[in-house]
């Protein structure tokens, strides 16, 4: 039986945008191939609670190779999207600080295979959010199903 959800999701409404792809540049780096996010659906700062969202497709750089005539999105773009998502949050609840690469990760476990065209809906709760460390718990979702759940670490670079 898997995990429950790191927070409630009924409520929250799944097509409104609160923050775009471009708002997210503004305080994560990534470019190109690697921006792993879409938008941001929801947040709560002050709580450390953060859904954003990644839309897979099959036409994308990895699907050719990542399994050829049956494309399965990577484990590790998986968590990369929720790094970036933690990251985020980070940035956001620090107000600023400065870049946060991977620290670590830990308790990952990957539950379902994604197969696009999908959408990844990435919840991530800050468990501690300082200046010199941030971990968060995070967990994927794709049509109401767990598909992996961790625990990443962050640190300022």
């Amino acid at each position: 039986m898997p995990p429950p959800l790191l927070f409630d999701l009924t409520g929250i409404n799944l097509d409104q945008l609160v923050i775009t792809k471009d708002q997210i540049r503004q305080d994560n780096p990534q470019r190109y191939e690697f921006e792993q996010l879409d938008g941001i659906i929801w947040h709560d700062f002050e709580k450390q609670l953060i859904l954003g969202f990644r839309d897979i497709q099959s036409d994308e750089w990895w699907a050719r190779g990542h399994i050829p005539g049956r494309p399965l999105f990577p484990g590790v773009l998986m968590i990369e999207a929720a790094a970036q998502l933690a990251s985020f949050l980070g940035r956001r609840v620090l107000a600023g600080q400065r870049f946060i690469g991977f620290g670590g990760i830990d308790k990952v476990k990957f539950r379902e295979s994604v197969v696009p065209p999908a959408k990844m809906y990435i919840l991530a709760k800050g468990v501690e959010v300082r200046p010199r460390r941030i971990i968060c718990d995070v967990q994927g979702l794709v049509n109401d199903r767990l598909v992996f759940g961790g625990q990443i670490t962050g640190v300022p670079m």
